[in-house]
């Protein structure tokens, strides 16, 4: 299966896979063209820390091109660890989601 590894501007490698870009796009079909958008999204956007859920992080980056409907891309993660062969903690950060979203300015 294929899958695409970024880091985001906070220093954390973060993948998303072939599975979870098709789950996307399930429902989010609108999406399929900007995939590069996307990644950029966890490359640089800003992230909120979920209240209830402390280990999901919602980016989210401000894209001119998803304009009249949309304006921002809001991508999901999960941040988790996993061990490897000899026993370390590895970081498994791992897209569950995402959407675009209007979201108006503030002033």
């Amino acid at each position: 299966m294929k899958k695409w590894t970024v880091q985001d501007r906070y220093g954390n490698t973060i993948y998303l896979t072939e599975e979870r870009w098709h789950h996307i796009l399930e429902s989010c079909p609108e999406l399929e063209s900007h995939f590069d958008e996307f990644l950029e999204t966890i490359r640089t956007g800003r992230r909120k820390q979920d209240a209830l859920i402390p280990n999901e992080y919602r980016y989210f980056k401000q894209f001119d091109v998803l304009l009249p409907q949309n304006n921002h891309l809001i991508v999901v993660a999960i941040f988790k660890t996993q061990l490897d062969a000899v026993g370390n903690y590895l970081p498994n950060n791992f897209v569950v989601t995402g959407w675009a979203k209007y979201i108006v300015p503030k002033r």
